[in-house]
């Protein structure tokens, strides 16, 4: 059994759309791209369904604190090339890189999202 797809609430669609296709090498399949629903292929057969906050239908705009979405580099190297990639493009990204735990990454916030990059550390 895989994990297919995971459905994230987002306060702006366009934005969070072109941030997964820019950075993280999603593709639009949408046939007509609007401001409450998209859904993107990852690799693997993977979908990232980004939906607008305001179709929650409680009100609740927020995850709980250590909830966030992870993506595994290949190596050190691919994690300091992604930091740094994101950073140029204006993305704020915060603490540069460092060992986390058995890992080798950092942490991020994209509207309200909680974002980790990292990779198995060298000689772990």
């Amino acid at each position: 059994m895989n994990l297919n797809h995971i459905n994230l609430s987002v306060q702006d669609i366009p934005a969070a759309a072109s941030f997964f296709e820019t950075f993280f090498g999603f593709k639009n399949e949408n046939s007509r791209p609007n401001d409450t629903l998209s859904v993107l292929n990852g690799e693997n057969g993977f979908v990232l369904v980004l939906m607008h906050e305001r179709l929650n239908e409680k009100g609740n705009h927020t995850y709980p604190d250590a909830f966030h979405v992870g993506f595994y580099m290949e190596n050190e190297e691919a994690v300091i090339a992604k930091y740094d990639e994101l950073k140029k493009n204006g993305i704020e990204v915060g603490d540069e890189p460092k060992k986390i735990r058995k890992t080798f990454g950092f942490y991020f916030r994209f509207q309200n999202i909680l974002i980790e990059v990292s990779s198995q550390l060298k000689n772990e």
